[in-house]
């Protein structure tokens, strides 16, 4: 059973381009990319697969020449599947591990661009960093990631809730009983997750148990590929890293906790896990305006673990039993599901970045005063409408939000949005230390965040 995912659309539209290029899909191991390409073989005459891990007799096709031509007709005559322009999906997958593969890309452009070619793979980083050249403006790389809320709604069957979720909006709430069912539903896609295999076995069975076993395999190999760091960092500093993002969770990356090791060596294994797409910096911005980047300062980073399950299992390594975490998940009041514990910001957070463009590696930034003695933060800084928007991550109760205040005051702003378990809705805010100036938020629930430009 295929899950359907957002980037089908954008693979399929990709293969109906006449300019189209080579295309390098890229993410971490286990988030789906050899699946989708495989659904995206469906809709063409022949389709072949080459893993240059698990056929690696591959690999010798690309080691005498680049000359494509030559590798399409040995590769066809070693598969036994032909191999036509307009009518073939060829797919490398893994293609890490045959650089000279991952060379001859750009030629397939040059010499071939009517023949569908797709390449994916994990630690593609490393890959790249190795070659001297790569085909810069002959490739086009598209970003994977783990399956949304509203891809884990669909893989449940629940295309008539999500439907009718789309319809609402910060004037027209939806009905109560569809609310309480969504919010439910946000419940268990915190403990499940967006990793496809675990959603493949929730929607099976229904067993947390079994989804957990998934993520701790999935965890297994991902320690299992960082010795094959060793050459950049240490892997005893990467699974320690890795260990401590879970720790210090939407709080503020402090260097000092990796214990045994230097500022710049954990410095190095973030910059790597990151790349791997294993977390997600989120880097403090002044945010006077657009870019967000222009005054980004990355010396103040929260990093953001790339799935919920997966962050879930990593804190239980790091703090033995977490059935209490688990727990508060599930039976919590909603107030203290969002205010109590990363797990809301985290899943917010990861709604926000992986709703976007696949096109591109986004960045993602939060603000924090840097005043001394006036702490304020606000969680995630986003654009709408070519201006800076504030993000909160709130239950409710206006008075909660000083620092969104402080914040909205301080760079002239009206306009912000509360991330939540509420329903749809809005509010105006009334700034006394403003000469009464009115602030307008937009409550975007924790299960519409895909819909927060829109609503």
């Amino acid at each position: 059973m295929y899950l359907q995912r957002k980037i089908d659309k954008y693979l399929s539209d990709w293969s109906l381009k006449s300019t189209r290029k080579p295309l390098l899909l890229r993410g971490a191991r286990q988030v789906g990319k050899s699946w989708a390409v495989r659904h995206l073989g469906e809709q063409f005459d022949h389709f072949l697969e080459i893993n240059f891990e698990m056929m690696p007799q591959y690999k010798a096709v690309f080691q005498q020449d680049l000359d494509v031509k030559r590798i399409i007709s040995h590769l066809a005559a070693i598969s036994g599947i032909p191999i036509i322009p307009g009518k073939t999906l060829l797919f490398f997958d893994e293609i890490q591990e045959c650089l000279e593969a991952l060379m001859s890309l750009r030629f397939f452009k040059e010499n071939m661009p009517d023949l569908h070619v797709v390449s994916a793979g994990s630690l593609l980083e490393l890959a790249l960093d190795e070659l001297p050249t790569f085909g810069v403006g002959r490739i086009h790389s598209m970003f994977m990631y783990p399956m949304t809320f509203d891809e884990f709604l669909l893989a449940n069957g629940h295309e008539r809730l999500l439907n009718e979720r789309n319809q609402a909006s910060v004037d027209n709430p939806l009905p109560e009983t569809i609310h309480n069912k969504l919010v439910e539903l946000v419940r268990t896609y915190m403990i499940v997750g967006g990793m496809p295999e675990a959603v493949a076995a929730w929607v099976k069975n229904g067993d947390f148990l079994h989804c957990q076993e998934i993520q701790d395999d999935i965890l297994q190999g991902y320690s299992d590929d960082f010795p094959k760091y060793r050459k950049k960092v240490d892997p005893e500093l990467l699974r320690k890293t890795f260990l401590s993002v879970a720790s210090q969770m939407t709080n503020k990356f402090m260097y000092s906790e990796v214990s045994g090791y230097k500022a710049e060596e954990v410095k190095k294994a973030l910059d790597l896990l990151a790349k791997a797409g294993l977390i997600i910096p989120v880097t403090h911005t002044a945010a006077n305006g657009l870019p967000l980047g222009s005054e980004a300062d990355p010396k103040y980073r929260k990093m953001l673990l790339m799935d919920c399950g997966i962050f879930l299992r990593l804190l239980k390594m790091n703090i033995g039993n977490i059935q209490e975490i688990t727990s508060h998940i599930l039976n919590s009041s909603v107030a203290n599901l969002v205010n109590k514990g990363p797990v809301a910001e985290l899943m917010a957070g990861l709604e926000i970045q992986y709703n976007k463009e696949p096109n591109l590696r986004h960045e993602m930034y939060y603000w924090q005063r840097q005043a001394k003695n006036s702490l304020a933060e606000v969680d995630y800084i986003g654009i709408k409408d070519m201006k800076v928007l504030p993000i909160e991550v709130k239950a409710n109760v206006s008075g909660s939000m000083a620092s969104l205040w402080i914040f909205m005051r301080e760079k002239g702003l009206d306009q912000a949005m509360r991330c939540s378990l509420e329903n749809f809705g809005k509010f105006t805010y009334t700034d006394t230390k403003a000469e009464g100036v009115l602030r307008h938020v937009k409550i975007c629930p924790l299960y519409a965040i895909s819909m927060m430009l829109s609503i």
